[in-house]
């Protein structure tokens, strides 16, 4: 972590959605999705709120040693975004404790919110978390 890293930095992050981001795009291999409208997918609008903290953070850690990954999501989904709409993601860095981080995050399309909730992050060190990986890699393999 860098000094700079302080509760109250904030991000604005734009992004426009296309057809590959709706939901039935999101699962091919599930019918139900494939039947259900071509509007910005949940699932998608999540790795943008999560893409937008994470864009916050990079000028502020020591990137690529050091990363973050999600830990808790909790964001409502208001309002359906169609392919071509921009949305704007607006989030505050609300609290830091140890190598864990909270945000406050707020999701426009232009017309509606979209989304509001918080999410939090923590601070991996990028070796040691890939050599964890690779202790789980081999304990999978002597299971099968």
């Amino acid at each position: 972590m860098k000094e700079t890293l302080k509760i109250g930095l904030t991000y604005r992050h734009t992004f426009t959605v296309s057809e590959k981001q709706t939901v039935p795009k999101f699962y091919p291999e599930s019918d139900l999705f494939q039947a259900m409208p071509q509007v910005f997918a949940t699932g998608y609008m999540v790795g943008l709120l999560e893409w937008a903290c994470i864009e916050l953070l990079r000028p502020h850690i020591n990137w690529p040693d050091e990363q973050t990954l999600g830990t808790h999501v909790n964001f409502s989904h208001e309002a359906p975004t169609l392919p071509g709409m921009t949305v704007t993601v607006d989030v505050t860095l609300v609290t830091i404790e140890g190598r864990k981080l909270s945000f406050s995050v707020k999701a426009h399309d232009g017309i509606d919110i979209i989304s509001t909730g918080t999410h939090e992050r923590v601070i991996i060190k990028q070796e040691k978390f890939l050599e964890r990986l690779e202790q789980r890699r081999r304990s999978i393999r002597k299971d099968n």
